[in-house]
């Protein structure tokens, strides 16, 4: 025992392990001559003994890999740090789908790239525009606690903003951008982080940002999740369940635009009537309820009334199509899949994210090793389960978990911040009318609602799978970054 822990003593430390390489981008403006910046960095903690400083001492390493453009003012260039959700997710996806100078080929629903799949160059990127820095949260990608460190003291939600809060404050302070217009864009729970981000870096590090960029967003848990007496997610899902039923052909020849709205139309009025009823409903109010119900989902009136017209998600995805023996993807009702048994209401996985695990997973194992030079013999968590399923949201004890109140403090306190919210019609995990009824009450006053944009696509949570929408959305963002930098 003596001699472990004499080796734990003089153990070196860890160091940052950052590699430096050099690359151009062909855009249709031109070429852009860029660095990459990858690796690890470590974070530390302050500590006091009997009330002495005693040092800082490493808590965490954390990975990143961040794109500068050559040559450019750090003055007047913008910074976009991005991270995706999970929780436990790394940002594999928003640097390899639709920001990063390069991005994978994974194909589409009903078009799937094979293995072992490919990278191409992207003229669309974000760099453009903005230098940008993905963050790995702890536990994810190549991150990881330190030494003696316990990694489940990361995974909650108040101690992940509050170490990825200080990657932001690390990487701006150590590259001399305090005055370049800054950018915090997170995808599905990353856009929960980014709404306590905004807060957490104006009153704890003093850094007022000049936009979020939130990508398939969830900033109220109540509006998605399927509890007890909660009616709101059976309401705020059915347009989205409208949706995906008319990609699957179930609305005939109708345009996607006219389903939308009936079932925006049903679900903001005689839905939320009908389900707050309950046993004083009459049976012909009832019967319409439920025939309208099902007219729009594409589920029977039989299940819609022996469910209670309360049709919970993934009961949903798993019922849908199950006369054609196929179930439809959670992240992404435009991909189907198959299941070992049709007499359940649970299918094996989400056959949106068996689409594009293995793509995306392949493209970054391979480029940050040929391509980017970083060596390292970690197994890269692209989705830590295990963080994930213990994730602590101790401070929402007796509450849900919402970030309404933080994201509200943080456009009051800085007028000057504006937000982008990017949301797909065919999303099943965070659905567009959820967010269009959170959006709705945040409680600002009526002259800072301008400084909200919403974008729409045809496609589902990464909207950037489908390619007519990863060139719009390119471009929507570009615009927002170039508009919300005040230069």
């Amino acid at each position: 025992m003596a001699d472990t822990q004499d080796e734990e003593r003089t153990s070196p430390e860890p160091t940052d392990d950052l590699v430096t390489t050099s690359h151009t981008l062909t855009t249709a403006r031109g070429k852009l001559d860029y660095t990459a910046t990858t690796g690890r960095v470590v974070l530390r903690k302050e500590v006091l003994t009997e009330g002495k400083f005693d040092g800082h001492l490493p808590k965490a390493e954390v990975f990143l890999t961040a794109y500068t453009l050559d040559d450019a003012d750090a003055a007047t260039r913008p910074v976009t740090f991005a991270f995706n959700g999970g929780p436990g997710s790394s940002s594999v996806w928003l640097h390899l789908g639709l920001f990063g100078p390069r991005r994978v080929v994974s194909g589409d629903a009903g078009a799937l790239a094979s293995p072992p799949y490919g990278m191409v160059d992207n003229a669309e990127s974000l760099l453009e525009h903005s230098d940008l820095v993905f963050i790995d949260p702890v536990g994810t990608g190549y991150s990881r606690a330190a030494k003696s460190e316990k990694p489940g003291d990361y995974h909650g939600f108040e101690a992940d903003i509050e170490s990825v809060g200080e990657v932001i404050r690390l990487w701006t302070t150590r590259n001399g951008r305090w005055l370049s217009p800054k950018f915090v864009a997170g995808e599905s729970y990353g856009t929960t982080r980014a709404g306590g981000l905004a807060q957490h870096l104006q009153q704890r590090r003093g850094m007022y940002l000049n936009g979020l960029i939130l990508i398939s967003a969830v900033l109220d848990f109540a509006s998605l999740d399927f509890t007890t007496g909660n009616d709101l997610p059976y309401v705020t899902f059915l347009p989205t369940y409208a949706a995906i039923a008319h990609y699957h052909g179930l609305h005939g020849d109708r345009e996607l635009a006219d389903v939308l709205a009936d079932a925006e139309d049903f679900a903001s009025r005689d839905y939320p009537w009908a389900l707050s009823r309950g046993s004083r409903l009459s049976e012909e109010e009832r019967a319409a309820a439920v025939a309208r119900y099902a007219a729009l989902t594409g589920l029977s009136e039989d299940y819609v009334d022996r469910v209670d017209m309360r049709v919970e998600h993934v009961r949903f995805y798993t019922e849908l199509l199950r006369h054609r023996r196929q179930v439809v993807g959670r992240l992404d009702g435009r991909f189907t899949g198959w299941d070992p048994d049709y007499g359940r209401e649970h299918w094996e996985n989400d056959p949106a994210s068996n689409a594009l695990m293995g793509a995306y997973t392949a493209a970054l194992n391979h480029y940050v090793r040929a391509e980017l030079e970083y060596p390292n013999d970690l197994p890269y968590e692209v989705l830590n389960e295990t963080a994930n399923e213990a994730w602590s949201y101790k401070e929402f004890e007796n509450s849900h978990v919402t970030v309404t109140d933080r994201l509200g403090t943080a456009m009051r306190t800085n007028p000057h911040l504006k937000v982008h919210v990017a949301s797909g019609y065919h999303d099943g995990a965070t659905p567009y009318f959820a967010t269009e009824h959170v959006l709705a009450h945040l409680q600002l006053p009526a002259e800072l609602r301008a400084n909200i944009e919403v974008a729409y696509y045809e496609a589902g949570h990464m909207m950037y799978a489908h390619e007519p929408s990863r060139i719009k959305q390119s471009n929507d963002i570009a615009e927002f970054v170039r508009s919300a930098s005040n230069r």
